[in-house]
């Protein structure tokens, strides 16, 4: 793979960023300003912090934690699928006309990119999945799912979380808060690599997407 040609869809973690809840805090431990040697941070950070993984263990008792999730779920060939068009929940007739296929890894490209995602506060709607799409994807084979809100759930879903349920309950891992503005449809090979906090449900994951020729 070529790192020139990466497309980082990574979002900076930082104090003033969009965040479900309370927001990092950075504490300056040393600093070189003070006269010391080096420069040195603690930060405080929740497992859902900026672009992360969810784990099976996030909705389910005894599911896997971060650490155990098997990366071959995470590396390899991911379709971005276009579902701009979409309003608000996106069904299985939306993945199916978007092209759906046999990639292990799908990435739900929505209007949350340009708008909703951009934006420092949590909004009161986005672009999620519904739980007929997420049904779609564990039938497909589907190892990893990524999209680029805050949750994957939509608007209607926040009370019983039906598609976390459904994605964690079949051990599909969950991308969440992925940049994909810059993303065009089509294949790419994806690497995502979740920080592994030892028996946490999620992490900050810094995932690169790598063109082919298939895209």
């Amino acid at each position: 793979m070529d790192v020139s040609t990466a497309l980082d869809i990574s979002v900076p973690i930082h104090p003033g960023m969009l965040h479900w809840g309370r927001r990092p805090e950075i504490e300056v431990v040393e600093s070189r300003a003070d006269g010391l040697v080096s420069n040195v941070s603690r930060w405080r950070i929740g497992a859902h912090t900026g672009t992360h993984i969810d784990a099976p263990g996030h909705f389910v008792d005894g599911g896997k934690t971060v650490d155990q999730v098997d990366l071959a779920a995470l590396i390899g060939p991911a379709r971005v699928l276009d579902l701009t068009g979409v309003t608000s929940a996106i069904t299985a007739g939306d993945l199916e006309r978007a092209g759906l296929s046999d990639e292990g890894r799908v990435l739900l490209k929505t209007r949350n990119s340009a708008t909703v995602l951009r934006s420092p506060w949590k909004s009161a709607a986005w672009v999620g999945l519904a739980p007929d799409g997420a049904q779609l994807l564990i039938e497909a084979g589907v190892r990893c799912v990524g999209i680029d809100y805050l949750t994957i759930e939509d608007t209607d879903h926040t009370t019983k979380w039906e598609t976390h349920q459904l994605l964690c309950g079949a051990d599909v891992l969950i991308l969440e808060v992925a940049d994909l503005l810059h993303a065009d449809p089509g294949v790419y090979s994806m690497v995502s690599l979740p920080i592994p906090l030892q028996g946490a449900e999620a992490a900050p994951s810094r995932t690169l997407l790598f063109p082919t020729s298939a895209g």
